[in-house]
């Protein structure tokens, strides 16, 4: 009987498992066909299974129990997420044994109901980052607790997002979510600013004292619910019938708010997902690892789990850039544990061009990707010349954006097979952007990011 997240002892206690295509024992509110652990959702190269983690962690035993699932019940791929979880590909006629497998070493939700839900975005570098403000995880365990097991938050979408930022250094800080909340320092205590239908980038609407932390999350979850229609699955739909004031005024009567101006969170620092990194304990890093186009194999994740237990504390965080760190190593073992993660195939060096690029499934697994993004990724970073300067690049199969939750920098997106539109992040304008050239070649978009990043101008 291992322990949770929470270091507490717990029998595991067996969860009915839905099917292929197998509606659940009861119809949500607001029904989801995005894939869940409970779920299997089928793709054009199988069923996908989703597996939450809390806070993104998850224990070296689990992470081979979902390698040993993947090679046994489905095709062998696995994908890093960016909601920092996993999710496994090419699923037929097991996943009944596929589900009962991922259960039995507790990567199940506490009820079924509670499966969908369970969308609170931390940090990886939660406790243990050098410029954090507060530990998020033991408010984020009570969130998550309160999540599954009030029926009431069972008729959220399985879409609706929470987002606790500690105040780290390494955090993404470009994902909308529905609610938000970011450590900050108020004359010496630590307090939490929030927001809605944003990032922690905005404005704030409010703070609160730490302490009254999860009364608000609760009040907004309850407030939401209280006035939205069943067809209005997030907070920004909410608001377009309802003022931003209208709804701070209603949650000033639930949990004691005040103002939180001037404020603005501090700007996360770029690639400390990649590489090693001292922590905040002594003598102690984190070292990240890029699967390319987040994309593993069993061997890869089994890999990254024994070197957890050889050189750390057994267990793997998930980030939202589609990699994974590896927390509590000696910082005399960083070179070897990096050489190691290397001859498994992971990406561990920033100035590599492949771990900048984000790709969807594309065409080779999706009924709607009008191209075989992942292929064509991996020739764009062949042809880059600039190994060092180049910003994210998000290759999107079709117009739904399924692998970046924000607007990159460059986005291309898929015309035909091999072709691309190219977009420019704009804040002007909507979507991705500011379009820049139709239908290029992949050879053609390498040559223009080439010119364009060796130009003073975009400097």
């Amino acid at each position: 009987m291992p322990p949770d997240k929470a270091g507490i002892m717990r029998p595991f206690v067996p969860l009915p498992v839905i099917p292929v295509n197998s509606p659940q024992t009861s119809s949500p509110l607001r029904p989801s066909a995005c894939p869940g652990l409970l779920r299997v959702v089928q793709a054009l190269d199988g069923g996908i299974c989703r597996i939450k983690l809390a806070g993104g962690a998850i224990r070296a035993d689990q992470a081979v129990a979902v390698a040993d699932a993947a090679e046994r019940y489905a095709g062998g791929v696995i994908e890093a997420t960016n909601r920092a979880n996993l999710q496994i590909r090419g699923i037929g006629q097991q996943s009944t044994a596929l589900i009962e497998r991922l259960l039995a070493v507790g990567l199940g939700p506490v009820n079924v109901a509670g499966d969908d839900v369970r969308n609170l975005m931390l940090s990886p570098s939660a406790g243990i980052d050098r410029h954090m403000l507060i530990d998020s995880r033991p408010l984020a365990r009570d969130i998550l607790d309160s999540l599954q097991t009030h029926a009431r938050f069972h008729e959220l979408s399985a879409k609706f997002a929470v987002q606790l930022d500690g105040g780290e250094a390494l955090a993404m800080l470009e994902h909308p979510h529905d609610l938000w909340l970011s450590a900050a320092d108020r004359n010496g205590e630590p307090v939490l600013a929030f927001g809605l239908a944003g990032c922690p980038t905005d404005a704030p609407l409010a703070a609160v004292l730490l302490r009254d932390g999860h009364a608000l999350v609760m009040a907004v979850l309850e407030l939401f619910l209280e006035l939205a229609r069943p067809d209005q699955t997030r907070m920004r739909h909410l608001l377009t019938e309802h003022s931003l004031d209208s709804l701070l005024q209603r949650l000033a009567g639930r949990v004691p708010l005040f103002a939180m101006e001037p404020w603005q969170r501090s700007t996360a620092t770029a690639r400390l997902h990649i590489g090693s990194h001292p922590q905040r304990q002594e003598g102690l890093v984190y070292v990240g690892a890029v699967p390319a186009l987040g994309r593993l194999d069993p061997t890869m994740l089994k890999g990254a789990a024994h070197l957890a237990e050889a050189f750390g504390d057994a267990s793997l965080r998930l980030t939202p850039w589609q990699s994974l760190l590896l927390p509590n190593i000696r910082h005399e073992d960083s070179p070897a544990l990096r050489q190691q993660l290397q001859a498994l195939g992971y990406l561990v060096d920033a100035d590599q061009t492949l771990a900048h690029l984000v790709a969807c499934t594309g065409s080779a697994g999706c009924g709607k990707g009008l191209a075989d993004t992942k292929d064509d990724a991996r020739q764009l970073a062949e042809r880059l010349r600039d190994q060092s300067a180049q910003a994210q690049v998000h290759l999107s199969g079709c117009s739904r954006s399924c692998a970046c939750a924000h607007t990159a920098p460059v986005t291309l997106l898929a015309t035909r097979p091999g072709h691309y539109d190219l977009y420019f992040r704009d804040a002007a304008q909507p979507g991705f952007g500011a379009l820049h050239a139709r239908n290029l070649t992949i050879e053609a978009v390498a040559a223009l990011l080439d010119a364009r990043s060796r130009s003073p101008l975009d400097a």
